[in-house]
């Protein structure tokens, strides 16, 4: 990985690239520095830091401490994801949005400006939903001072969304999910800072113990998390000979790779949207003060520290239930058999032992969904791995889970990317 880093740094295409990236991600950690008016920080960051493995918890990871501050940053670009899966989702249902989706780039940036403005609207919700639940921390609750917040955080929202885009379309790897990975990053001293007080380092030599063993499970959870991003499964394919004048083409072997987790982090972030968004909708229904069914729903979707263990449990499935459909959505969508299958046909390619066309179909989608399975269940059970732990040990941990599978999946991307634009240039110089 650093030989690739090195590599890029020396072309200077690249490096121009990497510059803009890291040029952006500072004004990012910069304005998560800049609060809202009218907050009292102090009792704000007492009631994130008690919930350290609830939603709130992560979502100021996520953020990258921004959450904590109440920063004009602090909905971090959840918005912005909650509007891309409700978009891709009408795309889906809707025949005119279909139909826009294909019909090339035109089709693609009215797509993308239906996006914007369905992000505009979800921002405006959500931080309604935060200024009604943090009234708490507020030293005035004036109508002023809840327009002063709504405002800051919508505008905050929409100028993440800008900086992710600029980072798509002029640096290297997806922008959305670089802001994601510098906001955790940010939070890894003050994570690791957190579980030194809560195993009680410090105190005892029990407490060092607990320390030095959960780092070693987190280390070997990054090993598994490298080996199922990378692992794949390699489906042989031959093609048939066939003669064109006077030369024969065809007649190769290569295979088809099918990742283990051909999804990436997306699952996770886009599992973790949703969670978040029915609890920001209850507290501004219910005034911060859920009741009835809007509590059994909120403390659902939210882990917090006073929920009970009933609720850790029915949590952490549906959590993972999310994981794991979002796992299999975003699969389908990546990976089609009926159509890497007619491909095949028309190019006269054939698996060993498989009929082309529907037969070749059906093979792919079992074993599309044979590893599919194996890789959303593993995700699942790393996101969910801090929860577990916590509720057994009572040992919060900071840094894990969600947050991991987040910063390994998009350093394996970004480098990833950083080695095919790589391999760009040396095929240009080698043409030229």
């Amino acid at each position: 990985m650093f030989k690739i880093l090195k590599n890029a740094w020396s072309v200077p295409e690249l490096r121009k690239k990497i510059l803009i990236v890291l040029g952006l991600l500072l004004v990012f950690r910069f304005g998560s520095y800049i609060p809202v008016p009218g907050i009292n920080r102090v009792a704000l960051e007492s009631m994130i830091n008690s919930d350290q493995s609830g939603l709130l918890g992560v979502f100021n990871i996520i953020s990258g401490g921004a959450f904590s501050n109440l920063s004009i940053f602090a909905m971090s670009i959840t918005p912005y994801i909650n509007a891309s899966i409700i978009i891709q989702l009408l795309t889906v249902a809707i025949p005119a949005l279909e139909k826009m989706a294909k019909e090339g780039m035109d089709g693609r940036k009215k797509l993308a400006q239906y996006t914007r403005y369905l992000t505009i609207v979800l921002a405006l919700i959500q931080s309604i939903g935060i200024a009604i639940s943090f009234k708490s921390v507020l030293y005035d609750t004036n109508f002023l001072t809840y327009f002063m917040i709504v405002l800051s955080l919508t505008a905050g929202t929409a100028f993440i969304m800008w900086l992710g885009e600029q980072m798509t379309e002029y640096g290297i790897g997806n922008g959305t999910s670089l802001i994601i990975f510098a906001g955790i990053i940010s939070g890894l001293v003050g994570g690791i800072q957190s579980l030194l007080a809560s195993t009680g380092f410090y105190e005892s030599l029990w407490g060092k113990f607990g320390f030095v063993a959960i780092i070693l499970v987190l280390l070997l959870l990054i090993v598994a998390v490298v080996w199922v991003q990378k692992a794949e499964r390699r489906i042989p394919v031959q093609y048939a000979k066939r003669v064109v004048g006077r030369k024969m083409y065809g007649g190769q072997s290569t295979h088809i790779p099918i990742a283990l987790s051909m999804s990436g982090v997306m699952p996770i972030i886009l599992a973790m949207s949703i969670l978040m968004f029915p609890a920001m909708i209850i507290n501004l229904v219910t005034k911060a003060n859920p009741q009835g069914i809007w509590y059994v729903i909120y403390h659902l979707c939210n882990n917090s520290a006073n929920s009970g263990i009933g609720y850790t449990v029915g949590y952490c499935i549906i959590y993972s239930l999310l994981i794991i459909g979002f796992t299999f959505f975003y699969t389908i969508i990546v990976f089609n058999p009926v159509e890497v299958a007619n491909n095949l046909k028309k190019n006269g390619g054939f698996i060993p032992g498989i009929r082309a066309g529907k037969p070749t179909a059906d093979y792919l989608a079992n074993v599309l969904n044979k590893i599919t399975i194996f890789g959303a269940v593993f995700i699942a059970l790393v996101a969910i791995f801090p929860v577990i732990v916590q509720t057994i040990t009572g040992i919060t941990i900071g840094f894990g889970g969600t947050a991991l599978l987040i910063v390994v999946g998009v350093a394996l991307e970004t480098v990833k990317q950083l080695e095919a634009q790589l391999v760009m240039k040396h095929y240009k110089g080698f043409l030229d």
